[in-house]
């Protein structure tokens, strides 16, 4: 099932997506996350009316989820961005509120020269993860998405928290729609998928999930470990090498750019890039 979100009546909803473009929605997004495996059953059972697809998008996940990021998690990148191979994943943090969608505007701040782009594969979490192996970790998942960690490098690297940096307002697309696991070969469909990001419609990243550090099932065990995942909660796996900082001359998103992020089986991410008024 491929599923979106929506605002309506003061509420975020999840739909499935069906033929030419409607939808059928399922739950608000706090009941279809407090058990997503009953909700797409009972979609699968007695699925609704399709609908015209909604105006207001929202992105697929709960108000209230966590958003984790992993740096570094691609070797070439590692290599480029002059870092040590990581021996554990590394972990950022990014609010919910950053997130944005398919088609909404990214605005560059007034105090950065532009923005970098980082097209990555995202997952959903959709079963409660404490102390999890890699195994159950894997089977906790609900469904995959194209994210873009796009990312203010000056203040970024102006400590070594990566935090500010790491969230600029409306920085972090996702989307254009949460391909549920079983529908994209199980929780091991992650693996081989060819990953690409343009710039303006010329390529800037090329690369294959299968060549990341630590794998998916890795990840969501170790940071299971230390903190729960949630039905809900995103997790970024990483960036493959060719982000714009480290390029001669270094080369940033503008008010103007469009970049997309593409992943096959998914679809195409694709953001406009707006000056600072954008913020507001």
């Amino acid at each position: 099932m491929r599923l979106i979100g929506f605002h309506e009546g003061g509420d975020r909803w999840i739909a499935a997506v069906g033929p030419e473009g409607t939808v059928s929605r399922i739950a608000t997004a706090d009941a279809f996350y407090r058990d997503p495996a009953a909700a797409l059953a009972e979609a699968r059972r007695a699925p609704a009316a399709f609908e015209p697809h909604p105006e207001r998008a929202a992105p697929t996940v709960p108000a209230t989820a966590k958003v984790l990021c992993v740096g570094l998690n691609y070797r070439e990148h590692a290599e480029e961005a002059d870092a040590r191979v990581p021996e554990h994943p590394t972990v950022f943090g990014r609010w919910e509120s950053t997130l944005v969608c398919d088609g909404e505007a990214v605005p560059v701040p007034e105090v950065e020269p532009g923005l970098d782009w980082e097209g990555e594969l995202a997952v959903v979490i959709g079963e409660r993860l404490t102390d999890a192996s890699e195994e159950s970790a894997l089977r906790g998942v609900l469904g995959f998405t194209c994210f873009n960690d796009i990312s203010a490098r000056q203040r970024q690297f102006h400590t070594t928290q990566w935090t500010l940096g790491k969230n600029p307002d409306r920085s972090g697309p996702i989307g254009p729609v949460l391909v549920t696991a079983d529908e994209w070969g199980g929780p091991e469909g992650w693996s081989g998928r060819r990953l690409t990001t343009r710039l303006n419609g010329e390529v800037v990243q090329s690369g294959d999930t299968a060549d990341m550090i630590f794998s998916v099932g890795r990840i969501l065990s170790y940071i299971s470990r230390t903190t729960t995942l949630a039905p809900g909660d995103v997790v970024a796996t990483g960036t493959p090498a060719g982000v714009g900082f480290v390029r001669t001359p270094p080369r940033l998103l503008v008010p103007g750019d469009v970049v997309e992020v593409e992943i096959d089986g998914i679809g195409v991410l694709r953001n406009p890039v707006v000056g600072a008024e954008g913020r507001s």
